[in-house]
């Protein structure tokens, strides 16, 4: 464990003093900023028509525009991690330490973790602005927190196996961005299909899960559905460097 915390430390150290991290933050920043200006605008606007929502509720998950930056930040993101060693030439001293493929991994996916919690704090504020102009459920505000934490575990570790992968950090986004958009386009199979397909998508859909979270409801066959794939891509991910190294 040790040894992953070290990889955990040199991998925040690296990325924030990139340019990278500020510009990705500062996009993600304004986006949300618009985003949530454009949804108290809107509820303002029609009070009656939305009925029990809130812009809160709406912000979490409330549409495909939540998700949609998502594919794009998080492959920025997870590129890096692992991809950029290659790039470097610092992959082989790496591999050469005395330090486990597991550590290693499980470092840079812990970092990641870490990097996705700093994205959404500052959106606490939002929460904070509601609070001062009317009540606040903040049971689902808490649960809806919980639930793009989980969302994150599974997007980082998916993130994270391309970046393994792949040879370049391009090529790692790019794997990064279909993956996560053929899981997103799976989710709104819910919405066209019937019968058992229609079951399969609603337990893989993205929008399904962040709209139960928004209401305050832990729904575990999400929190299944997420851990699952996380752990599955993490696994994947010290298999791979394992192989490269005794490859």
């Amino acid at each position: 464990m040790r040894s992953a915390w070290v990889v955990l430390k040199r991998e925040l150290g690296s990325f924030f003093v990139s340019p990278l991290a500020y510009v990705v933050l500062t996009s993600w920043l304004v986006w949300n900023g618009v985003w949530f200006w454009m949804l108290t605008e809107f509820y303002a606007r029609n009070a009656v028509s939305s009925g029990a929502s809130t812009p809160l509720s709406g912000f979490f998950g409330g549409s495909a525009l939540f998700f949609i930056p998502l594919l794009v930040f998080v492959p920025v993101l997870t590129m890096r991690l692992v991809a950029a060693e290659k790039q470097a030439g610092t992959i082989e001293t790496l591999m050469t330490a005395p330090i486990s493929e597991s550590s290693v991994i499980l470092g840079k996916y812990a970092a990641s973790l870490v990097i996705w919690c700093v994205l959404w704090l500052p959106t606490l504020v939002y929460a904070w602005i509601m609070s001062q102009h009317g009540s606040v459920d903040w049971g689902a505000v808490t649960a809806s927190y919980f639930g793009i934490l989980c969302l994150g575990a599974y997007f980082m570790a998916v993130g994270l196996l391309m970046s393994v992968l792949a040879p370049t950090q391009i090529v790692a986004a790019v794997l990064s961005f279909v993956t996560l958009g053929v899981l997103f386009t799976v989710g709104i199979g819910e919405f066209v299909l019937d019968g058992t397909a229609r079951e399969v998508c609603a337990y893989v859909s993205m929008l399904g899960h962040m709209q139960s979270f928004a209401k305050g409801v832990i729904d575990t066959r999400y929190l299944v559905f997420d851990l699952t794939l996380a752990v599955l891509a993490v696994g994947l991910s010290i298999g791979a460097l394992k192989a490269r190294r005794y490859g």
